[in-house]
């Protein structure tokens, strides 16, 4: 048995006070994090936890036995640190997270740029819109849309996530030449399906502009609801109607011709892009060449 891996599923397990939510946590099936639970029990030869039909509590020795838990792996975790110090030049492997299409579009080649010029390094990159626990689940990096929550973390600001109105030629050869946003309430939209607590929502009904009369919203003619970029930049590309699109997505697709940008002197919402890591951990070579490289990349004039 890994007893270290045990120790890590027993904490997820405490901290996130059920078996399910420690297995997605830890990236194991529910049924392994009930096996890791009842091998460090059989191992100790005491219980940990006291279990009914619903709900779960810790046993007077599994408190202390938290504790030290705790205590042990936070030690383990800060001798890797000053292992990884001690080397001269970037070597072993970074944790990275990223949301799905800023992930794939942008942090995925400049990862392999850096893997080009650190050929020691290796890299494990996990795109999810889910906001994960760089403690709990062992990252180095997490690249965040939107201003994080207050935290020990340090923050980096990126270059903003802009977005594009853009159409196919296909489309806008069959409809009235486009000079004004309000002119949009008469075409073909295709929005994105962001839910209801999202600080975007509003993109599901209407658009916004900054324009030369200032602030402008118009309500959508809506033809299609997407919950994947890739997905609506198809339809778009299919000719299916007006879409607003990750500039990074479509950035190659207008330079080629398949997608034009509409609507140029009129400037479309924005969201600022956050890097995230440990204070800490910044001395390590390894995490502090990929993140001045990220950082030099992504504000370049010519990022993307």
């Amino acid at each position: 048995m890994n007893v270290f891996q045990a120790m890590t599923t027993f904490i997820a397990v405490v901290e996130t006070g059920s078996m399910t939510a420690a297995a997605e946590r830890c990236g194991i099936s529910p049924t392994m994090v009930g096996n890791y639970v009842r091998l460090l029990e059989e191992r100790l030869g005491t219980s940990l936890l006291r279990r009914t039909t619903r709900r779960q509590s810790l046993t007077a020795f599994g408190s202390v036995y938290f504790a030290k838990c705790q205590k042990i792996l936070s030690m383990l975790d800060e001798t890797e640190r000053m292992a990884e110090a001690a080397q001269s030049l970037p070597a072993g492997t970074l944790r990275i997270t990223a949301p799905v299409t800023y992930g794939t579009q942008s942090i995925t080649p400049c990862i392999a740029a850096y893997l080009n010029e650190h050929p020691a390094v290796d890299v494990d990159l996990v795109l999810t819109e889910r906001s994960v626990d760089l403690t709990h689940e062992k990252f180095d990096i997490a690249i965040r849309l939107g201003v994080p929550e207050p935290s020990s973390l340090i923050c980096r600001r990126l270059a903003d996530y802009t977005m594009t109105l853009c159409a196919s030629p296909a489309y806008l050869a069959r409809r009235e030449e486009l000079l004004s946003p309000h002119q949009l309430a008469a075409h073909d939209a295709l929005a994105f399906s962001y839910t209801p607590t999202s600080p975007w929502h509003w993109a599901r009904r209407e658009w916004h502009f900054e324009g030369p009369q200032g602030h402008v919203a118009v309500e959508m003619q809506r033809k299609g609801l997407f919950n994947n970029t890739q997905a609506m930049r198809r339809a778009a590309l299919s000719g299916m109607g007006i879409a607003m699109l990750p500039s990074d997505l479509v950035r190659e697709d207008i330079r080629e011709g398949k997608l034009t940008a509409l609507l140029p002197d009129y400037t479309l919402p924005s969201r600022p892009i956050y890097l995230l890591y440990h204070k800490e951990r910044y001395s390590a070579p390894t995490l502090r060449s990929f993140i001045q490289f990220l950082i030099q990349s992504l504000n370049s004039p010519h990022a993307g």
